[in-house]
């Protein structure tokens, strides 16, 4: 007796025969590709081995030679000629003695160890040289470092001058380049992987594919006793399908083309199989007549009832119930327990944590700042993160910079710093950099589709979690590079953000004397809103500084990226005037570089750039935008009104307001003067503080594009990079639309009263005839 189920199993194979070959033409496909990811990874896994080679060959010929050039100073030091020179106070014999014998040295200057001489001559003399010697001085020991000589980079190395156990002296000598090139060029560099000596964030030479340039610094390695670092980079491939790697992947293809040639080889064996022994009879063949005929009156009844979809049937629910409000132009920021919980922190992890599977990384360092919901979606984060198969290093309490430099020194390339930055307390939010890149515009819009795409990436296995202090490290790293040269009495108001215990730290660090104001971490904020550039929320800072006859003080805002100025005297020192003096600073060791500053800064930045033989360029707000065009200029400095700060000169470019505080102590402690009359003395003007203007409709990017094609302005220069700019001969003013806020910034700044006053009449004028509802404050 045969059964219903072998004829049908025969029926099955019958429609599925003409899909067998397309079936084996796939497999085989599959097979391939598999094939040639396992040789791609073969490929990368060589070109690995061959770009970490040559790496450290090149760290380990530059540290040789410096070594020997080292040695050949302190030998020609501890020659009794330069000493009795240096004794009788002839520090020139002494350097002539020095110089004798070394063709390489294209100058030797000996000095006393006070350098009064050489910190009278700056800036001419060049603070490149200087900065050799004091830190030759600080640490005791020789010091190599790239400084520009005449415009192009050269090598110095200085060291202290010891005579029965004192430093007498420090001698400087600046060498050729090529001490330091001539490695990368006798090397052999697949053109396809890249190679390049650094020093902080200048390239002096690169090899290879420059495409590979961003991705350089996860497999940098430092010259030991240097700041040099040879960084390198290759082409990632990607990993095969299932992360198969090696014999198990081959084996994974000789088993695909095996089936593949099974289907297609021998279909009639597979037929036989399917259909079984023939049956003995065949029942005939029912007529439909017959087969209504012996159904059963309530067949219709014990039918399943059919289901019709017509246009009226509503939409599936949408997979997720996420604000896309929250997904805003410079990070992700909402409120706590409305728009924002640990539920909706834990979907933006596994979104994070999916675009990182995509870009092939694995590790991601987060941070959090001190507000009480912190806890609670860092946890959510990270099992988002976990979920799409991510490692995460949790580091705890820390500044948003500390997590930006934690990517950096973990090279990870990837962090997440929770944060609501200056915002009230019930807000709180996530800024984001995925692969040295931070994440604004498209980029943030994406997570959100990738959430309510359903487009998320879950791993067989979840990832790791580790928890890691790296406060020592970056402390470290700064007085590394930082000593004051005398010191400064600093008030320090982190108006009780995360940044109240490790911007003290630093500052003392350094060599200052630090009074702490509001440094107890607190996110509810008892004492004032941690924003420096609101005036109202500086008026503690400047009764403390006064109170303790401090040299200036220093303002945090919540997460400790941004920085704000006050003198002995109360006046407020506005960023962009500060950007001035980091200018000044960073171009005298590096002439020609790009300085990029946004809209919001004073008409008189570009010409003081300018006269310093710099390359001024405006650039749109946000700290995510300006990075962005940093990268694209190579630019050494970036700064914005609201006290954004971003150092790639000896830094890492990333906005830090900590580090932008040590550098600007850096400056004022080499200057001769009080430092409250250095900064009065940067060229300054009349200027409104940023005006903020509710919009009725809460649509303040509508009333700017209305206004730009709406307002006149006789014999002035107007500029859309970002709002609304409108530059005079004598002043200037602004109307754009914040990120963050739905309202609309306003800021005017010119040489007089007078021209002030003129300003602010033409813009009142022009806006209000866009939308006389606007309630303008002037």
């Amino acid at each position: 007796m045969t059964t219903n189920s072998e004829p049908t199993k025969a029926r099955v194979y019958a429609q599925l025969r003409p899909w067998l070959p397309v079936l084996a033409a796939a497999l085989a496909l599959l097979a391939a590709w598999l094939a040639w990811s396992g040789w791609r990874a073969l490929q990368e896994d060589s070109r690995r081995s061959s770009v970490s080679v040559a790496r450290d060959t090149v760290v380990g010929m530059i540290a040789g030679t410096l070594r020997g050039e080292e040695a050949k100073l302190r030998e020609r030091l501890d020659r009794e000629a330069v000493q009795a020179a240096v004794a009788a106070g002839d520090f020139a014999a002494a350097s002539a003695a020095v110089a004798a014998d070394w063709p390489d040295a294209q100058s030797v200057e000996i000095h006393p160890p006070e350098l009064d001489r050489l910190y009278a001559a700056l800036p001419d003399g060049g603070f490149g040289r200087v900065s050799v010697m004091e830190s030759a001085l600080v640490r005791g020991e020789p010091v190599v470092a790239i400084i520009r000589a005449g415009g192009t980079p050269q090598l110095g190395l200085a060291a202290p001058v010891q005579r029965d156990g004192k430093t007498v002296a420090v001698a400087f000598v600046r060498l050729p380049v090529t001490r330091v090139t001539a490695a990368l060029d006798e090397i052999t560099v697949d053109p396809a992987t890249y190679l390049a000596v650094r020093q902080g964030g200048f390239t002096l030479q690169e090899k290879g594919d420059p495409a590979q340039a961003e991705a350089a610094e996860r497999m940098a390695a430092p010259v030991p006793g240097t700041d040099l670092r040879v960084a390198a980079s290759l082409p990632r491939t990607g990993r095969p399908l299932l992360g198969l790697e090696g014999i198990p992947l081959f084996v994974a293809v000789a088993l695909l083309l095996v089936l593949a040639y099974l289907l297609w080889r021998v279909p009639a064996r597979i037929s036989r199989a399917l259909q079984g022994p023939e049956p003995a009879e065949q029942p005939p063949e029912r007529t439909l007549v017959e087969a209504l005929a012996d159904a059963p009156e309530d067949a219709g009844e014990a039918a399943a009832p059919r289901v019709v979809v017509t246009e009226d049937t509503p939409p599936p629910p949408p997979p997720v119930d996420i604000d896309r409000g929250i997904f805003r132009a410079y990070d992700i920021r909402g409120i706590v327990g409305q728009s924002l919980d640990a539920g909706i922190a834990e979907l933006i992890g596994h979104s994070v944590g999916s675009l990182m599977a995509e870009q092939d990384l694995r590790e991601i360092v987060i941070g959090r700042d001190g507000r009480l919901s912190g806890p609670d979606l860092v946890a959510g984060l990270v099992r988002g993160l976990r979920l799409a198969g991510r490692d995460v290093i949790d580091i705890g309490l820390a500044p948003t910079p500390v997590t930006y430099f934690g990517a950096f020194h973990l090279r990870t390339g990837c962090c997440i710093s929770v944060t609501g930055s200056h915002n009230p307390p019930d807000y709180n939010g996530f800024k984001i950099v995925v692969g040295g890149q931070t994440l604004s515009g498209d980029a943030i819009t994406d997570l959100y589709a990738r959430i309510a795409d359903g487009r998320l990436h879950t791993a067989p296995e979840p990832g790791d979690a580790v928890q890691r202090d790296i406060g020592d490290a970056y402390v470290e790293r700064i007085a590394g590079d930082i000593q004051l040269a005398r010191p400064l009495k600093v008030v320090v108001d982190a108006g009780n953000g995360v940044a109240g215990e490790i911007g003290p730290r630093v500052l003392e660090a350094i060599g200052a004397e630090v009074i702490p104001l509001y440094c107890e971490i607190d996110g509810t904020f008892p004492n004032h809103h941690p924003d420096p550039s609101e005036p109202h929320n500086l008026e503690d800072l400047v009764s403390t500084v006064q109170r303790f006859d401090a040299d200036l003080g220093i303002a945090f805002d919540g997460d400790g990226d941004r920085l704000g100025v006050v003198t002995r005297d109360g006046e407020n020192i506005y960023p962009d005037r500060l950007l001035m003096l980091f200018a000044a600073d960073v171009l005298d060791r590096n002439p020609g570089a790009v300085i990029v500053y946004d809209v919001k800064c004073t008409g008189r930045l570009p010409g003081h750039i300018l006269r310093h033989g710099g390359s001024p360029l405006m650039w749109k707000t946000g700290h995510s935008l300006i990075k962005a065009k940093m990268r694209e200029t190579e630019a050494e400095l970036a700064g914005e009104m609201s006290g954004h700060f971003f150092f790639a000169e000896r830094w890492y470019g990333f906005d830090d307001g900590i580090y932008a505080a040590a550098r600007l102590l850096e400056i004022l402690a080499l200057e001769p003067d009080d430092p409250s009359a250095t900064l009065k003395a940067l060229p300054g003007g009349v200027s409104t503080p940023e005006i903020k203007v509710e919009v009725a409709d809460g649509n303040p990017h509508g009333f700017v594009a209305r206004f730009q094609e709406a307002a006149k302005f006789e014999g002035a220069r107007l500029s859309t990079i970002d709002g609304l700019r409108v530059d005079w001969n004598d002043g200037w003013g602004l109307v754009r639309a914040s990120n963050t806020t739905p309202v609309l910034v306003l800021r005017f700044d010119a040489d007089s009263e007078e021209a002030l006053g003129r300003i602010l009449r033409d813009f009142r004028e022009q806006i209000l005839a866009v939308d006389p509802e606007l309630k303008l404050p002037f």
